[in-house]
């Protein structure tokens, strides 16, 4: 589509079919995102269809009415993470069709989202992190140990050494890594790339790896294709990559759950309380802005009331 003929009925199933190819092919949305998107949309799609008692060929007819409607359906069935959510989806939605001149007007721009509780992000005290990734070490380098121990040790260094999201780490081609520049290239949200620091001890963990994955699988070529693969060959998945974390914590003798996100988040909660700026952990992590990075902060401040507490003359806690 190139444009809404207006003697032309504009199809809502084609309308997200259009939305979401522009979110594939220009802003590099991954399969998972798309798929959220898809998801939202087909409620918003099922709860029109519910309302004009039909589900066949549903007309967009965009109404500030039906989407109030919807956002009051969610406040009654979801919880409030999920309610921003698919609105989020739909003013995205609308705006690419405003914005393509199929529709005049957002129809969800005005409807408030609810306001959401800013969570303490989970993570990792330095020792535990050291900890999982100890167990990982000697899992891998004991003898008989199979390759895909040194794969997972590989994959978990990595994560902690650079902060890549899962999506961007599952991502990664073996060319991406520049061992000898001590750099990964990594292709973030929109298909923007980013150059982020790795650390020695994760650049030998790979190093062991692709060896181990060269003898395994003769016939595949890292280097040329994706850096993590899984039993067949193939490029591991971000949902592989959750299960096998929570098989690694298990083994190791940890309770407390941890996500790969959470990785992400021990890394840049203990670059900043080791004294690193938050612009430059911004820059690492791939933030847009500096408002998601300062979501780290509560715990940098947290140690500079410590300090304050015991170090200043005037301090309650001073002496």
């Amino acid at each position: 589509m190139t444009g809404r003929d207006d003697s032309l009925s504009l199809l809502f199933d084609d309308a997200v079919d259009a939305f979401l190819v522009h979110l594939r092919s220009e802003r590099g949305a991954s399969p998972e995102t798309l798929r959220a998107y898809a998801g939202d949309l087909a409620q918003f799609r099922a709860f029109l269809a519910e309302g004009r008692g039909g589900d066949g060929r549903l007309e967009l007819r965009p109404d500030v009415e039906d989407v109030r409607r919807f956002a009051h359906r969610l406040y009654e069935t979801v919880e409030r993470a999920s309610q921003s959510r698919k609105l989020s989806t739909l003013r995205s939605f609308f705006r690419f069709l405003e914005e393509n001149g199929w529709i005049e007007g957002n129809p969800a721009g005005a409807i408030p989202g609810p306001k959401l509780k800013v969570g303490i992000p989970a993570y990792f005290s330095v020792d535990h992190m050291v900890q999982l990734l100890e167990a990982l070490r000697k899992r891998a380098d004991r003898p008989g140990s199979s390759w895909t121990a040194r794969r997972n040790r590989a994959l978990f260094e990595t994560l902690y050494s650079t902060g890549v999201r899962v999506s961007e780490l599952v991502a990664l081609d073996g060319s991406h890594v520049d061992f000898q520049q001590e750099l990964v290239r990594v292709r973030g949200k929109g298909a923007k790339e980013r150059l982020v620091p790795i650390g020695d001890t994760a650049l030998r963990a790979l190093s062991e790896y692709l060896e181990a994955l060269r003898a395994q699988l003769p016939g595949v070529d890292p280097v040329q294709g994706a850096l993590f693969r899984n039993a067949r060959g193939g490029r591991l998945s971000a949902r592989s990559v959750r299960r096998i974390l929570c098989g690694e914590l298990e083994r190791a003798g940890f309770w407390q759950h941890l996500s790969p996100h959470g990785i992400r988040h021990s890394f840049a909660t203990h670059l900043l309380n080791s004294g690193a700026d938050l612009r430059s952990i911004q820059e690492m992590l791939g933030h847009a802005g500096l408002s998601t990075t300062q979501r780290y902060t509560h715990v940098h401040f947290d140690k500079l009331a410590a300090v304050y507490d015991a170090a200043h003359p005037r301090s309650r806690k001073g002496k």
